[in-house]
């Protein structure tokens, strides 16, 4: 990987690990989320990678569980390929009752909101981000 551009998110992320359980990185595909979000990250499972992909949804659908285990902030790339993973992390960070336990990247795509039954309120805090301006760049 090149050489890690500082964004302004990268505070701001911080920040909110320390306030929530979990927190979800939005916005469009190659704006820098994975990017951003593994420089704080533990631990990472990629949901969108075609080694495991097949094996990750069924594992969300039978012991989704399984798959936040790890060193802790973990980061959950693409979460919203398996939508039950979401009301799964609400239910865990209720469980351990700390800060930071995840973080979520997705990009702009709408999750299958049906699978989803809680809105995160008080468990998740959400950020969204742009592709990088300018002045991050040095330009």
């Amino acid at each position: 990987m090149k050489d890690y551009k500082p964004r302004i998110l990268d505070t701001l992320l911080t920040r909110k690990l320390e306030a929530k359980g979990a927190i979800l990185i939005e916005g469009p595909k190659w704006c820098g989320k994975t990017t951003t979000a593994l420089q704080q990250a533990k631990s990472v499972l990629r949901m969108d990678n075609p080694l495991e992909k097949e094996q990750n949804l069924r594992l969300s659908k039978l012991n989704p569980l399984r798959l936040l285990n790890g060193d802790t902030p973990r980061l959950i790339d693409e979460w919203q390929i398996a939508p039950t993973l979401w009301d799964t992390i609400r239910y865990e960070v209720d469980q351990r009752g700390e800060m930071g336990q995840f973080i979520l990247t997705g990009s702009a795509v709408p999750p299958n909101t049906k699978e989803i039954t809680h809105s995160g309120t008080g468990r998740f805090s959400w950020i969204t981000m742009r592709p990088m301006s300018l002045y991050e760049s040095g330009e």
